[in-house]
């Protein structure tokens, strides 16, 4: 048989549709099951996984066939009679790949049963084994009529259905994302605040809009959750910024041991020593980074030792920040793909860090927000944000070093702005000069967490 579809080939076995029957003694259950097969495809080839047999034989008891066991290429239909509580009759149903592509058991779905009195179970065929061309595989199927039944059972019916999901995908099944903040199943939204997937990173959660629910508290502070990454640990930010100090102190760092830090009296943009040299995303400046700047040695010593305390420590987790420099580039050739790629050119790992430049962006529902560069020009068209919503002047460091091809690439840093007049800014400031540390840290993934995330009923965690 050779077929051409729109998608992938694969082929769907659905065993369902059963109806059972129960009469204690004298009585009789009737099971009938439907087993299908639809396939689709990308390509044209002979894909022909099918029904060759179905037989059956009985296991224990009275139980017979009410009609003889019958099949199509694509379906299956058996029909039994279970007599008395112990009953048990059992169908092997062979399933043939008679074309020329390798098959895959991607998945197989077999529900509990609707009805206590009647037990199913399915073996015989494994997820994730391969039924080559030209081989066959069993599916058994085991209805059972519960021993443990001592009364006339109210309900006399169940349906089940088994779906066994063939695929030549060479990456196999892939599980739907269940997503969980903590242990609390939470809803996905795709407009307005909330918890989105994230549109650059496969597998991660942020969270967007003005003020969502994303409140946590953590060292006995308000913070906010920024995302759920891809390894189930959780990205923080202090609610309030701390007081205001320099992300890189005038003098600080010598250019004789940093030559990316062309001059030491104005500061270095570049948050951690890194090893080999620094360079800019298009790589024209680039030189060696083998010191810290003020601003890591202080959120990671003074403020690490004595203002975070011995619980909220041991709920952290070390954990890689980029630390890499964002470009500021013209208007229309820059995007946040390109921001993310300039943060994730260098690494951290650590306890304390600041928030990335793309964090800010994407925390935007703006559909406007689409770059640093963008952020920066148009000043106010990355609203709709919770990192960006103050309604006091609020200025804070990003971990991210700041470059433009027609300026001095080394003692800028961009910065989190806003006020009243312009509601979100992503901008830029001298590393020497002086604004507010806003930390992030990384909480473990195993935390099992309280509350809804409001911001009078905030996320607590409770181990």
């Amino acid at each position: 048989m050779r077929q051409r579809f729109n998608r992938r080939q694969r082929n769907y076995i659905i065993l369902g549709l059963c109806s059972i029957l129960l009469v204690m003694a004298a009585g009789y259950a009737a099971f009938r099951s439907q087993l299908t097969i639809n396939g689709t495809s990308n390509i044209t080839s002979d894909w022909k996984v099918l029904i060759t047999d179905i037989q059956s034989s009985v296991l224990a008891g009275d139980a017979t066939d009410a009609e003889a066991p019958s099949h199509t290429e694509t379906t299956a239909t058996f029909k039994t009679n279970l007599v008395s509580p112990g009953d048990s009759m059992q169908y092997d149903i062979t399933v043939e790949n008679q074309g020329n592509i390798d098959a895959k058991l991607d998945k197989i779905t077999v529900p509990e049963s609707n009805n206590p009195a009647i037990r199913f179970e399915v073996t015989g065929i494994r997820e994730g084994s391969l039924l080559k061309k030209g081989n066959t595989a069993l599916l058994t199927v085991v209805v059972t009529y519960n021993p443990e039944v001592t009364n006339q059972p109210d309900n006399l019916t169940a349906d089940f259905t088994v779906t066994l999901d063939y695929s030549q995908a060479p990456n196999g099944y892939v599980e739907p994302l269940v997503p969980t903040i903590g242990g609390q199943e939470v809803d996905i939204v795709t407009t307005g605040d909330g918890l989105y997937e994230d549109s650059y990173e496969a597998g991660r959660l942020i969270y967007r809009g003005q003020n969502p629910n994303n409140y946590i508290m953590f060292n006995d502070e308000l913070w906010r959750i920024i995302a759920k990454e891809t390894d189930g640990t959780y990205k923080i930010i202090r609610n309030e910024v701390l007081e205001d100090r320099a992300f890189d102190e005038a003098n600080h760092r010598s250019t004789e041991k940093n030559s990316y830090c062309q001059s030491p009296s104005v500061g270095c943009g570049v948050y951690a020593a890194v090893e080999g040299e620094f360079s800019t995303p298009d790589g024209a400046v680039k030189g060696t980074v083998t010191e810290d700047s003020s601003i890591k040695i202080y959120l990671n010593e003074d403020y690490y030792t004595n203002n975070i305390n011995s619980i909220a420590k041991e709920q952290m987790t070390s954990h890689t920040f980029n630390i890499g420099a964002v470009e500021d580039l013209s208007e229309g050739t820059d995007n946040i793909e390109k921001n993310i790629a300039g943060e994730k050119m260098y690494t951290w790992i650590g306890k304390v860090g600041l928030a990335n430049v793309s964090d800010l962006l994407r925390a935007s529902t703006n559909p406007l927000c689409t770059s640093a560069t963008y952020s920066f020009d148009s000043q106010r068209d990355c609203n709709s944000n919770y990192l960006l919503s103050s309604t006091d002047y609020v200025l804070y460091w990003t971990i991210n070093a700041y470059y433009k091809v027609t300026e001095p690439a080394y003692n800028r840093v961009w910065t989190g702005f806003s006020s009243s007049d312009f509601s979100a800014v992503v901008g830029t400031s001298n590393a020497a000069h002086t604004s507010s540390p806003r930390p992030v840290v990384y909480l473990t993934s195993s935390l099992s967490l309280g509350g809804s995330g409001t911001i009078s009923d905030p996320f607590t965690i409770m181990n």
